[in-house]
């Protein structure tokens, strides 16, 4: 034992490269076996491997499984929680909203881990062995992450603290920028990205070009009402000839009935190998394979369709002879997959802003789901159609409230699931109760959001008639009533993101970014008069986060100063 032990340690002193009789070596070692500071950072392979970790961290934050990225729609204007829980999902915006609690820890230190590693990568570019065009192209990448994590921090929690260093020591000093100055150094991060990061026609599909940095810079110049720099930066993107709306059926079910809306949804749609111009950065997913995401476990792909969908699969009703009429555990179908009926619209977003043009294309029985088939063929009501039936749907609250409800068929991919979870191809029934991840890649920027950033650009500038345009163009593909100048205010432009991203937009960040997320909610989300437990005990306060008490605790050198309202939570 002894002689593999010193065999052990010799062989070791040898891969540190660590020469006896020379003491300088000693105290530089340089680990040569395995991975360290020392040796991570070196080759342009290094670089881009810890870029690739910036990818994965904050698409976790924004996109994976169905608690923290839907922390950015539940308890908004969009919709509430209706499966009767207070202190989850935004149920009650003071059970849910603490500065203890785990969606204000979640955001703040899962963005700090983003800025954490894109500093990393910033503070080490100097002694690298790559090009200075490798070293530029890394800077930008890392400064693009570090932009998007300041500019959603500014967002939700207003002015934090600016770390622009890579921190190798334990630090307790911190105090808050203002907003102000953190939007003002995303900017500054934005724009490097946009003016280094390649054209979109020269990256893979997923990866950041200069029109993502672009987008965003345009927003963040919007929060500084900087209005001519966010309309010249948003214009980048709109007028880049590599860039268009999709106006004509595309994609893997283009022969099916459906119109282009309802294309951009479908599986394999999203990216520009397949021929989408309107995708400008898309979330790439594999499901259930290796090194991909696993519908069943902790890592999870996008769940919208989970926790959007209804769940008629459930449904207490029974016909005359007793047989329910919807087959069990979800079907593949207009019915929500395996949806469990948790995210419910609010009326405004179901029916208010459809009152402008019902008969618009993203309203259509394509891409709103007002009304579906029972599915049971044993049921004497199969192929009837659940509207006929209304009046049994009021046994009880949840009838209305999870059963089923009118939801956008874009966070589903009826009859696209993978065939392994088919427990019945030809019924389309599905065999596992997991089954509710959207089988698709999922836009996280695209060209019609930006139309409708520049258009608020233009609101801010008092170019009603240029504002108008923006609007009509992306209300022309979806063939419906043209605004006039006159009728564009902030509130037409938020109804109008409503109808074109709904579900598919962080509406918390862009109500909170406006300020707007207490009076928006606090209209909107009121519910049915005998339910009063989601989001109608929202406060002026919460348009933003609080600071975690965490952090505010563990920083002894210095005050981190709470948000208002929070100070006695």
């Amino acid at each position: 034992m002894k002689n593999i032990k010193y065999n052990f340690v010799f062989l070791s002193l040898l891969l540190l490269g660590i020469q006896a009789c020379d003491e300088s070596a000693i105290l530089e070692e340089v680990p040569l076996a395995f991975a360290s500071p020392e040796n991570s950072y070196i080759t342009f392979s290094d670089f881009n491997a810890a870029v690739y970790s910036l990818y994965d961290q904050s698409r976790e934050i924004l996109s994976n499984g169905e608690h923290r990225p839907l922390d950015y729609i539940y308890g908004t204007d969009l919709g509430y929680n209706g499966a009767n829980q207070l202190n989850v999902r935004f149920g009650s915006y003071k059970a849910t909203l603490l500065p203890t609690s785990v969606v204000a820890e979640f955001h703040w230190q899962q963005y700090y881990k983003v800025i954490s590693g894109a500093n990393i990568i910033l503070s080490r570019l100097e002694g690298a062995t790559m090009t200075s065009e490798e070293k530029t192209s890394i800077e930008a990448k890392a400064k693009m992450f570090r932009g998007l994590s300041y500019r959603n921090l500014a967002h939700l929690y207003g002015g934090v603290p600016l770390e622009l260093e890579e921190v190798s020591t334990p630090k307790t000093d911190y105090i808050r920028a203002s907003r102000v100055e953190v939007y003002e150094q995303a900017a500054s991060d934005l724009a490097f990205a946009a003016n280094n990061l390649p054209g979109i026609a020269e990256v893979q599909d997923g990866q950041v070009s200069n029109l993502a940095a672009y987008h965003i810079l345009a927003e963040v110049y919007v929060s500084l009402e900087n209005w001519s720099e966010a309309i010249d930066a948003a214009s980048m993107v709109i007028d880049d000839p590599n860039t268009a709306l999709m106006t004509e059926r595309f994609g893997s079910l283009s022969s099916e009935p459906g119109d282009v809306y309802w294309d951009l949804f479908r599986r394999y749609n999203q990216n520009r190998s397949v021929g989408n111009t309107e995708g400008i950065w898309v979330w790439q997913y594999e499901v259930d394979i290796p090194g991909g995401v696993i519908s069943s476990s902790a890592k999870r792909g996008p769940q919208l369709e989970r926790d959007h969908s209804p769940r008629p699969w459930s449904f207490i009703v029974r016909d005359p002879s007793g047989v329910a009429p919807f087959l069990p555990l979800g079907v593949s179908d207009y019915t929500g997959g395996r949806g469990i009926g948790r995210f419910r619209g609010t009326d405004h977003f179901n029916y208010g802003v459809w009152e402008y043009d019902w008969n618009d294309m993203r309203n259509s029985e394509y891409n709103f789901v007002r009304d579906v088939l029972f599915n049971n063929p044993e049921s004497e009501w199969y192929g009837q159609k659940i509207s006929e039936h209304m009046e049994l749907f009021r046994q009880s609250l949840d009838d209305t409230i999870r059963y089923f409800y009118p939801y956008q068929s874009k966070v589903t991919t009826p009859g696209q699931h993978p065939a392994e979870l088919y427990a019945d191809p030809e019924l389309k029934t599905l065999n596992s109760s997991t089954a509710g991840t959207t089988y698709s890649d999922q836009y996280h920027i695209r060209l019609a959001e930006t139309y409708l950033l520049r258009a608020e650009a233009y609101l801010g500038n008092n170019q009603l008639t240029e504002a108008a345009n923006d609007i009509n163009i992306v209300r022309s593909r979806a063939k419906a009533k043209l605004v006039l100048p006159s009728e564009v205010n902030i509130d037409y432009i938020l109804d109008e993101r409503m109808r074109e991203l709904g579900v598919e937009e962080k509406r918390r960040l862009t109500l909170s970014r406006l300020g707007l997320l207490y009076e928006r909610t606090n209209k909107y989300c009121n519910g049915r008069p005998d339910v009063t437990n989601f989001g109608v005990d929202v406060q002026p306060y919460h348009n933003l986060f609080p600071i975690p008490y965490s952090e505010i605790e563990r920083n002894i050198g210095a005050e981190l100063s709470q948000n208002p309202g929070y100070e006695a939570d």
